[in-house]
């Protein structure tokens, strides 16, 4: 996507350095900024500490660290401690072990003078993916917005409300959830976005609104509690949020608040649709509630708020009283019977596991 007229990915290698380059999301949206990683622990830091966040994202990250500690390393112990090391960061996300997985799998038989070349090219590969596999999203979610737009009178916008960040900076390129919005647009379709501030790190306000706003596309900012309002006084017409992890059988995991907005959803009749890469299902798991490790991140997440002072300085200032402690569990799960539809690469599934078998039939073993 576009940020001031130029083209950017979240992540990329760069032609002439061959450094890997990410955006830094720490500063948005007031300050921009693009840096390198270069070592295994830079890597391991970018995604713990949210430099890069995003299921997708987080995958194409390790899957880049690992090549470039390939690069200073080639033997399986350095293989297997990157592995490690990158896994530990971030629990929740399944993109990770799978992208760490894809990759130990393909270089473990593989003589190590040949490991490096391969390994950056296969996270290139892992990269591209991803962004087709997000613009197939799009083209999917596309056609649900098409038909929502047929009920509206000439020029009313479809109004889409959206939780945390699943946009083009979750993921290498297009996003997730903002897939079908960006295509919406292009298509010349009047759309509307209601923007979630998602506390405690407020991804929807310092991250969603950011890319709409480059894009120019109408939104409004709300606080995480409004949800429900506009939804019970027709101002919302369709539900489309990201997930960190789905289990075989349809449930959601994603940023904390999203079960909320579901239950809300449920009891307007409103569309709750969830969009995802086929990566983020874990075949593994069917009760998202009782099997799927919850992150619980650090309190200053939920005792302090970043943001822009009046003398245009960015810092971190505390809203809770001293030895107030913070409890931060940073994602819940969303039961598949909240769940209208999966958008995929594949197309549309029902929030089942007949549903995804429907769409991704090679899985009907690992799913049984």
């Amino acid at each position: 996507m576009k940020v001031d007229g130029t083209h950017y990915r979240a992540i990329w290698r760069d032609a002439d350095t061959g450094e890997v380059m990410i955006l830094d999301q720490r500063w948005l949206p007031h300050n921009f900024h693009v840096v390198p990683l270069k070592t295994l622990d830079e890597f391991a830091v970018a995604i713990r500490d949210m430099w890069v966040r995003g299921a997708p994202l987080i995958g194409a990250t390790a899957a880049y660290g690992v090549a470039v500690e390939m690069a200073r390393d080639a033997s399986d112990a350095s293989l297997d401690n990157a592995w490690d090391v990158l896994h530990e960061t971030r629990p929740t996300a399944i993109n990770l072990r799978w992208a760490l997985d894809d990759m130990r799998e393909r270089l473990r038989g593989v003589p190590e003078a040949d490991r490096p070349a391969l390994a950056m090219k296969r996270a290139g590969e892992i990269a591209d993916e991803d962004v087709e596999t997000n613009r197939m999203i799009g083209v999917h979610g596309l056609e649900i917005i098409r038909e929502i737009a047929k009920t509206k009178k000439p020029g009313e916008p479809v109004n889409i409300l959206t939780h945390c960040n699943a946009g083009w900076i979750a993921t290498v390129d297009w996003g997730t959830a903002t897939s079908p919005i960006y295509q919406a647009v292009e298509a010349g379709i009047p759309v509307h976005v209601w923007v979630d501030e998602t506390r405690p790190r407020n991804q929807g306000a310092q991250l969603t609104a950011w890319e709409l706003n480059s894009h120019g596309i109408p939104h409004h900012l709300v606080v995480d509690n409004a949800g429900g309002h506009l939804m019970q006084h027709g101002q919302v017409d369709l539900v489309i949020v990201g997930t960190d992890r789905t289990t075989a059988r349809g449930d959601v995991c994603n940023k904390i608040g999203t079960y909320l907005k579901a239950l809300a959803a449920r009891d307007n009749g409103i569309p709750f649709y969830v969009a995802l890469p086929s990566t983020t299902i874990d075949w593994n798991v069917d009760d998202g509630v009782k099997e799927i490790p919850i992150e619980n991140r650090h309190e200053s997440e939920v005792t302090r708020v970043f943001g822009k002072l009046e003398d245009g300085s960015v810092t971190s200032v505390q809203i809770s009283p001293d030895g107030t402690p913070g409890e931060n569990p940073a994602f819940d799960v969303t039961p598949a019977r909240l769940v209208t539809g999966l958008i995929t690469e594949r197309g549309v599934a029902a929030a089942s596991r007949e549903g995804l078998l429907g769409l991704f039939p090679e899985r009907q073993t690992t799913a049984a």
